[in-house]
């Protein structure tokens, strides 16, 4: 049964990053930080490192404290909530930053009615340069619009 309890919370923290992508990429980083988003949508650098990349630093904060409250305090429910985060953040990394900005040259050839609908939201979402009129949305839960047979 505590098997299952791990289970449940580690997917229901998996599932709650999504809605935190969203809210932190439209408000956070469409709005206060947009100093630090800004080099994500308009490169100004020649660097391979964008300013955007401590958003991974703080998430990766988030979970390590969630795994040493497991480690240090005995605080279970630690451990599933800390990898839930950390499987969250692969997750994103694998599809945002390997497979739709090719940052590493892998998934090129990708081409299922997935994929291309994951591109095509994320086009429109870098369509606007600026701060403003930026269409938001999660990594997993793209809007059925950009599905197209």
């Amino acid at each position: 049964m505590q098997t299952l309890l791990w289970i449940f919370v580690f997917l229901c923290a998996y599932s709650i990053m999504e809605f935190m992508a969203w809210f932190t990429h439209k408000y956070i980083m469409h709005g206060f930080l947009w100093s630090l988003h800004r080099d994500h949508h308009k490169k100004d650098h020649d660097s391979w490192f964008e300013r955007n990349d401590f958003f991974f630093i703080f998430y990766a904060i988030v979970s390590i404290t969630f795994i040493l409250l497991w480690k240090y305090n005995n605080l279970w429910v630690g451990l599933p909530i800390g990898i839930g985060i950390f499987a969250y953040g692969l997750s994103y990394f694998i599809v945002h930053d390997i497979f739709i900005h090719q940052r590493f040259k892998l998934f090129r050839n990708a081409n299922n009615w997935y994929a291309k609908g994951v591109r095509r939201a994320h086009k429109m979402h870098h369509k606007h340069l600026g701060k403003e009129d930026s269409e938001c949305f999660g990594m997993l839960f793209v809007p059925f619009k950009y599905f197209k047979k």
